[in-house]
C-alpha cells in the first residue's frame, strides 16, 4: 500500500457537487493499494499514521501525533499513486490492485483508522474534487508492501 499524507487545517471531498467528506485539523490521506497488499499492510500503516509526530507542540516543533491533537483523517482512494511513469508518456497501472480487492482493503483501512480517530471518506472509484488547506505545508510519502507483493520501487 502506498499513501500520501498531508497535514491539513481543513479538507473536504466533493462528489457530484455534494460534499461527502469534511474534516478540520488532521491528515488528508490518499491511499493506493498494490497487487498482493493485505490487511497486515493496512494495520502497519494505521499504527504508523496515527502515531506520526507531525503536528507542532507549543514550541513549534513537530512533536505531536494525530492522537495527541485529536485530529481527524480524510481518507481518499487513489489508484494513481501506483502509476509507473518510467516508460512512455502514459502511466502504467499494472502494479495497482484489482478494483474489487482495492475497495475491500480501502474499507478495512478506514475501519481500522476509525477505531483510533474520526475518519471522513471519499467515494471509492468516483470522480472526486478534493479541497485542502495544507498546514505547513507538511507532506509525506509512505508505503508498506506485503511479502507477496515485494518492493514496488516505481520511482527509478
Amino acid at each position: 500500500m502506498r499513501v500520501l499524507i498531508q497535514r491539513v487545517s481543513e479538507a473536504s471531498v466533493t462528489v457530484d457537487s455534494q460534499i461527502v467528506g469534511l474534516i478540520g485539523q488532521g491528515l488528508l490521506v490518499f491511499m493506493g493499494a498494490a497487487r498482493g497488499d493485505d490487511r497486515h499492510c493496512a494495520d502497519w500503516l494505521v499504527e504508523k499514521i496515527t502515531g506520526l509526530r507531525v503536528f507542532p507542540d507549543q514550541a513549534g516543533k513537530m512533536n505531536l501525533s494525530l492522537l495527541d491533537v485529536k485530529g481527524a483523517v480524510l481518507l481518499i482512494s487513489q489508484f494513481t499513486l501506483l502509476g509507473d511513469l518510467r516508460r512512455g508518456r502514459r502511466p502504467s497501472f499494472v502494479h495497482a490492485a484489482d478494483p474489487a480487492e482495492a475497495e475491500v482493503l480501502y474499507q478495512y483501512f478506514g475501519e481500522r483508522l476509525a477505531e483510533k480517530v474520526q475518519v471522513a471518506y471519499g467515494l471509492f472509484g468516483a470522480d472526486m474534487k478534493v479541497a485542502l488547506v495544507n498546514d505547513g505545508p507538511v507532506t509525506f510519502w509512505l508505503e508498506k508492501t506485503s511479502a507477496l507483493s515485494g518492493e514496488l520501487n516505481l520511482g527509478s
